[in-house]
């Protein structure tokens, strides 16, 4: 929260406001987010203009995220400038616009949370990534591909295949035993060719 009592209603006032607060709720996207507790470096200034107070600056904080391809947990920054309009209660502003279309100020206090969390959600990737060339898990048996050993693959064999590839062993044992059987009669022949000379 910040107040705006000390900056005033004149047009044109001006404050700068520079704070480091803990977030009291987790900010960001299912994958990476500023954890619960996670410290908000907010450098701010704060403008009076005749429809409320305009507030300009950056937000920083740590995020801790999983990688969308390995699913590795890693850590990274959010980095956001804001420009947003508080509007006064019973302005012009405030009473032209619908309830979610604006920022109001409430009782000389801005409340920053929402805006910082539409703001992260925006900014944040919906798909992190720990490192841009992440090759992510193999398909097969799920091993990091980065801590895989070169060339790391499995020889599949497409289910559609798999009868034809059954009969062709079969085929292929079916022509061993033949074959065997064909190297056999040679022989056997010889033998009743040479007990008929004798």
């Amino acid at each position: 929260m910040l107040d705006t009592r000390k900056l005033g209603r004149r047009p044109g006032s001006m404050i700068t406001v520079t704070r480091t607060v803990p977030t009291p709720t987790r900010i960001g996207l299912d994958l990476i987010a500023v954890p619960v507790g996670g410290d908000v470096e907010l450098d701010l200034r704060l403008e009076s203009v005749s429809e409320g107070v305009l507030v300009t600056g950056t937000v920083h904080a740590d995020t801790t995220g999983e990688c969308s391809r390995c699913l590795e947990p890693f850590d990274g920054t959010l980095d956001l400038y804001l420009t947003e309009l508080f509007a006064y209660p019973n302005s012009v502003t405030e009473e032209t616009t619908e309830e979610d279309e604006i920022y109001r100020i409430v009782d000389d206090l801005i409340d920053l949370e929402p805006v910082i969390v539409d703001a992260a959600g925006l900014e944040l990737p919906l798909q992190p990534l720990c490192s841009e060339d992440c090759q992510g898990l193999c398909p097969e048996c799920g091993i990091r591909l980065a801590i895989a050993e070169s060339g790391h693959g499995h020889e599949i064999l497409d289910p559609r295949w798999a009868a034809l590839a059954g009969k062709l062993a079969d085929a292929e044992g079916v022509a061993d035993v033949n074959s065997v059987e064909a190297d056999a009669e040679p022989s056997t022949n010889l033998v009743n060719t040479e007990a008929e000379e004798k």
